[in-house]
């Protein structure tokens, strides 16, 4: 009886984390630039004396989805996404460099350029700073060019370049920030193929169906493991009553 109990109860705590893990990615559909986490169940035996007859469920982490979200135009300035793979460099609340494709940008009162998470943008070399201006520009390259504030529209300055990244996917690890990082702690080159796309924003990549489909399976896989455990429950419980009886 008490392996009953055991499977449906490993099942029910792993089926709740799978539900954490789907609902992350329900709660982020509409968040830009936010790629998906991926789960998935895998049967696990139980060690310890005795003969292996005990087995149960994990859910585990196998990263996260790499695929591009859908681009859609915005015609502001300072938003941009990026064509095909790549990543904007910035600097995490740690002070340790960071990669995200969220583009949606603005520059604060200190003149910093700054994602929408108060995050600093980083150059190729140190953080982006912009003077007051009349208009800006981001260029394919991550270029950002202003008309400096009391000059005309033919006078323009270029104040730096966005650092833009295209390490492999497979060495990129998510923080808890949501941020990613290289596996090893280094921070990624620069690189030039690494290209813009002004005036849109990269959406999530979160298939809405999907995950919605995911949580009704889910809930259901969930409630049946409890039904299992009360099963086994009155089971035992039957067990006892003909013991008693017997006498």
């Amino acid at each position: 009886m008490d392996r009953l109990v055991y499977v449906a109860m490993s099942g029910a705590k792993e089926t709740l984390r799978a539900l954490t893990a789907n609902n992350h990615n329900l709660a982020n559909v509409s968040t830009t630039g936010f790629r998906a986490d991926l789960s998935a169940f895998q049967t696990n035996q139980v060690s310890g004396a005795g003969l292996p007859s005990r087995a149960y469920a994990m859910d585990a982490s196998v990263g996260w989805d790499a695929s591009a979200g859908a681009v859609q135009n915005t015609g502001r300035s300072l938003d941009v996404a990026l064509k095909g793979s790549g990543w904007l460099a910035v600097q995490s609340a740690d002070g340790s460099e960071a990669y995200t494709r969220a583009g949606d940008l603005h520059v604060d009162e200190n003149g910093s350029l700054m994602t929408a998470n108060g995050l600093q943008v980083l150059a190729d070399s140190g953080a982006v700073t912009v003077a007051p201006y009349n208009s800006i520009t981001i260029g394919a390259d991550g270029t950002i060019s202003i008309v400096p504030a009391g000059q005309t529209a033919s006078t323009s300055a270029v104040v730096g370049r966005i650092k833009l990244v295209n390490p492999p996917a497979q060495n990129l690890v998510r923080g808890r920030d949501g941020l990613f990082r290289l596996e090893s702690g280094e921070a990624a080159p620069a690189d030039a193929s690494v290209s813009l796309v002004a005036g849109a924003l990269e959406g999530s990549n979160v298939d809405m169906a999907s995950v919605m489909t995911n949580m009704i399976e889910l809930s259901r896989r969930y409630d049946l493991q409890v039904k299992a455990m009360r099963t086994a429950e009155d089971t035992a419980s039957s067990g006892t009553k003909l013991l008693q009886t017997s006498s």
